[in-house]
């Protein structure tokens, strides 16, 4: 190669030789434009290493199946995670001929991968598989941790007899006061003759305090959260970070509190109502808030195995601890009111309006097996009550009828036996208005209160085992104290 090119130039009359520009470099030429600089509109669009890697998505404890349900399993896949974007490749490993257990789902953007871990994590498909979600890029995540020798073991914090008062002689309880325009708050042991302070702390709380369902925790609320106390000497025992938080609720159980800030919520992280674990402090699963005129949001069952919620024309029933909704699916539950779990077993009670030709209904539901186990139609209700007795042996409906014209009321109790063979259902009518229902603690009896004042009476039955019900007692003219 020469360092001069000359061609023949057949257009030129002269046929003289033009010559052509040299394009080499100089003998010592240092390049310093670097690649980047020179083409950086076009190595911006270069593929990356970890492209298409992060739009993937490994799901493990999936059914193993042979050749001949394979379909079958990939379209219920498809179903339930392609809600999260669109699947543009699929791989199940086979052994034998038969799927491992575990799957690769490639989504069209990482995106739509991230919402799919963050959704389906937990997701109980059956009794015998619950998917484990992952993104494929945080298997080498999890591979470059450092080695676990390093990591200090967090000391155990013993934090004494959290039931302590129960060791009362005297079985006194306990009573929180704010006083002092809200910069002191007190807790008290509420002895027969006068009470002794237990504990006082200045701005312990920015708003209110509420024990736990068994007196074990003390709440106090903060702009960036809550906190629970407890002991003898009312040491902080658990923190959850939630601002703004205005609400809160336990499961019976106390294992599991519920808090609700209206600051909080977005589309795509629900953060408004929020699960926690209270022994771990870990958020467990959020929940956006669909009303917030009735408070608390869900109910639990006795044990805390289950939690339900009123939808629109259904209730959903969720299981712990994966938190799921249970079998994947809410009760259709047309116009349903109101309902309630037994304070003993997993049976819910709900009742429905009239709807056109069809009366009203109070329904008891058996929790997980969603089998009815009771239905009693009512005619011409305007509105039921739903009170079980303390031990779920029975189930007291009070029922407010209208009368044929539609101008006037009377009145009704529809008594559960729960424990007795078919759930017979007796009747007790009450012709004035009832004010009150309440069943004793510890038994069979319950009290009405009734008529309108100045003439309130009340009214005492006993609820015989396979016999009818007994009216015990009738007191007249009452006077109610406000």
């Amino acid at each position: 190669m020469t360092n001069l090119a000359s061609m023949q130039n057949n257009d030129d009359p002269s046929n003289e030789r033009v010559q052509e520009p040299d394009f080499d470099d100089p003998p010592g030429f240092v390049d310093d434009i670097s690649n980047e600089e020179l083409l950086a509109d076009l190595l911006k669009d270069k593929p990356k290493e970890a492209d298409g890697i992060d739009s993937v998505v490994v799901i493990d404890n999936v059914p193993s199946v042979g050749p001949e349900r394979l379909e079958k399993l990939k379209n219920v896949i498809n179903k339930i995670f392609s809600k999260f974007g669109q699947i543009v490749s699929d791989h199940y490993p086979l052994d034998n001929g038969k799927t491992m257990g575990y799957i690769f789902l490639e989504y069209k953007s990482p995106a739509n991968a991230v919402s799919a871990v963050k959704m389906l994590n937990g997701y109980k498909l059956d009794k015998q598989h619950t998917f484990a979600v992952n993104l494929f890029t945080d298997f080498e995540k999890y591979a470059n941790r450092p080695p676990s020798q390093n990591l200090e073991k967090r000391p155990f914090q013993d934090m004494g007899n959290l039931r302590s008062w129960l060791q009362d002689i005297d079985a006194n309880d306990h009573y929180s006061v704010i006083h002092d325009a809200g910069e002191k708050t007190s807790i008290y042991l509420n002895t027969s003759s006068e009470a002794i302070k237990v504990e006082e702390r200045a701005r312990w709380t920015e708003t209110y305090v509420r024990w736990s369902p068994q007196g074990t925790y003390l709440t106090t609320f903060h702009q960036k959260g809550i906190a629970l106390w407890g002991g003898e000497k009312f040491q902080q025992i658990q923190r959850f970070a939630h601002t703004g938080v205005q609400l809160i609720d336990f499961s019976p159980c106390e294992r599991y509190l519920v808090s609700f800030s209206p600051l909080m919520d977005s589309k795509d992280d629900p953060k408004a109502i929020i699960i926690w674990d209270v022994l771990t402090g870990a958020k467990k699963r959020g929940f956006h808030c669909l009303s917030t005129s009735q408070w608390p949001v869900f109910k639990w069952s006795h044990d805390g195995k289950y939690f339900a919620r009123i939808g629109e024309d259904s209730l959903s029933v969720y299981e712990t601890p994966s938190f799921g909704l249970l079998d994947k699916k809410s009760f259709k539950c047309n116009d349903i009111k109101d309902f309630c779990w037994s304070p003993a077993d997993s049976i819910i009670s709900y009742w429905v309006p009239e709807q056109g030709e069809s009366p009203a209904r109070v329904t008891l539901l058996e929790i997980p097996s969603r089998k009815e186990l009771r239905v009693k139609n009512l005619f011409n209700v305007s509105e039921c009550k739903l009170h079980w007795q303390k031990a779920g042996d029975y189930l007291g409906v009070k029922v407010d009828r209208l009368t044929k014209s539609k101008k006037g009321q009377y009145y009704s109790f529809e008594i559960f036996r729960i424990r007795e063979k078919q759930i017979p259902v007796d009747v007790v009518e009450i012709k004035d208005p009832i004010g009150a229902f309440a069943w004793e603690p510890v038994g069979s009896r319950f009290a009405v209160l009734h008529g309108e004042s100045p003439r309130i009476g009340a009214s005492f039955y006993n609820v015989k085992p396979n016999s009818k019900i007994e009216l015990i007692s009738k007191l007249h003219k009452l006077s109610i104290i406000k």
